[in-house]
């Protein structure tokens, strides 16, 4: 079951209808169901894989609560560790690794053939394995009690907003959530309203719009020509943006319908002055997981300049790994953290810290801006190509030259729709969402959710395409 599908809406509105005439407990077992038929809606035999997920840190929670000694401590969490991190090892990488093993066997000059299996990635894997692990290391660093109210923590993990992509939760905002009474606020209910509003137009009109042409782009077969590529690359861009950052508007408007509050993912990213503060923007949940968990326990800066080089390298190149089984996701990981390489100079030769993310960018910060989209952009090639052949191709095919005319006039609507779409996010980059529109008048802000509502229905792509997350 996808949001932006027919069924989703008759789910929402069947949980949401039941959901407020029940008390807390209730309420948590209702959420644990609907949890579960959302996600054995895709495939009813991977609800096994997040019981069991769930189960272990659950019971590893419970047991580190009641031990003290280091050493049986560090054995729970290995434990964890390996399980969950074991289970994401198989299912997503085991052909990866046979296949790359095999091939540089053989280049070495070696007789090699591994057995690859046709493993099905389940979806939402990567996300709630996280989530399940935050939980258990904040336990085992006692940043967090253990929980020991089985149906608050199996909904936790299954809350079907965020379940299959996201927001990456911590325990102790979203756990304790589900441990508190929860009573209907009206305010809440339709500032979420207004952020899925926003999130469907993201995710249906200008995702769903652009896929089209950047499949035709960077389908496998030849004849696109160069300036067709580079146009094609611009739209991959602003298109995976607007499909994650719409999945995760419409999961958290969708949260708070029920009452939750979940973390912001998103903080107009592409109206970064940095790379560095390209990532305090762009999915923050997986960024802040990794600085907590992987960065920090590394030694993050606190170490000489080249031990924060290599930590860096080291975390985004993980982070490219977690995106994806295959070398072009290793290699824009890789290539980000080098983007960081200068920041990180800057940092120690001049004493300079994080930027403020409170302070919004101005006009005059346009050549900053536009200078880390276009390192972000060269990027994405890596991200969306088959793999590193193509990616050759791509910029080989891009380097013969551009035919200018041609650039400015093909996929002037797809071009519309982004123009659009930056304005608005431009005059709302203080705020938390695009639809925060409450200093206007009654009447324009009604005017806004209609017109963008009537926008959806007459502009918007209704093929229940899934969201290019769940791959992840």
């Amino acid at each position: 079951m996808i949001f932006n599908s027919v069924a989703f809406l008759f789910f929402l509105f069947i949980v949401f209808s039941l959901y407020w005439l029940l008390d807390r407990k209730k309420q948590n077992l209702l959420l644990l169901v609907a949890g579960y038929v959302f996600y054995g809606w895709w495939d009813w035999r991977f609800l096994s894989l997040l019981l069991f997920s769930s189960s272990v840190d659950y019971v590893v929670g419970l047991q580190l609560g009641k031990s003290v000694a280091p050493r049986r401590r560090k054995l729970l969490l290995s434990f964890s560790l390996v399980t969950q991190l074991g289970l994401l090892a198989f299912f997503k990488y085991f052909n990866f690794f046979a296949d790359s093993t095999a091939k540089l066997l053989t280049a070495l000059g070696f007789e090699a053939s591994f057995t690859t299996l046709n493993i099905v990635l389940p979806v939402g894997l990567s996300f709630y394995t996280f989530q399940t692990l935050s939980y258990t290391i904040d336990v085992y660093r006692r940043r967090c009690e253990p929980h020991r109210d089985l149906l608050e923590f199996m909904a936790f993990i299954s809350f079907f907003p965020q379940l299959v992509a996201g927001p990456i939760e911590r325990a102790t905002n979203l756990l304790n959530q589900f441990a508190a009474d929860r009573a209907f606020n009206v305010e809440k209910a339709k500032d979420g309203l207004r952020q899925m509003l926003w999130g469907y137009f993201q995710k249906v009109v200008v995702a769903d719009g652009l896929a089209e042409y950047v499949n035709w782009a960077y389908a496998p077969v030849g004849g696109v020509s160069g300036t067709q590529l580079l146009l094609g690359t611009y739209f991959f861009a602003f298109q995976i943006y607007c499909d994650f950052a719409g999945y995760t508007n419409i999961a958290i408007g969708c949260a708070r319908l029920f009452g939750f509050d979940l973390m912001r993912n998103f903080a107009y990213p592409y109206f970064s002055r940095n790379i560095a503060e390209f990532w305090q923007r762009w999915h923050i949940s997986l960024s802040t997981w990794f600085r907590d968990y992987l960065y920090i326990p590394l030694g993050g800066s606190r170490g000489t300049l080249q031990r924060t080089i290599f930590n860096t390298l080291v975390v985004f190149t993980v982070s490219g790994l977690w995106h994806g089984a295959n070398w072009t996701f290793v290699i824009w990981g890789l290539l980000n953290g080098l983007y960081f390489i200068p920041i990180l100079l800057q940092r120690h030769f001049r004493g300079e810290e994080r930027g403020n993310l409170r302070v919004a960018a101005g006009l005059r910060d346009l050549p900053s801006m536009l200078l880390t989209f276009h390192l972000v952009l060269a990027a994405w090639v890596f991200f969306r190509a088959k793999d590193l052949s193509q990616v050759g191709h791509i910029f080989g095919t891009i380097a013969q030259g551009i035919d200018w005319e041609l650039l400015l006039r093909e996929g002037l609507k797809l071009k519309l729709l982004i123009a659009f779409l930056l304005i608005v996010e431009w005059l709302q980059r203080d705020k938390r969402h695009a639809l925060e529109l409450s200093a206007l008048p009654v009447p324009v802000r009604w005017l806004a959710y209609n017109a963008l509502l009537v926008g959806i229905l007459w502009f918007g792509t209704f093929k229940d395409a899934p969201f290019i997350y769940f791959q992840f």
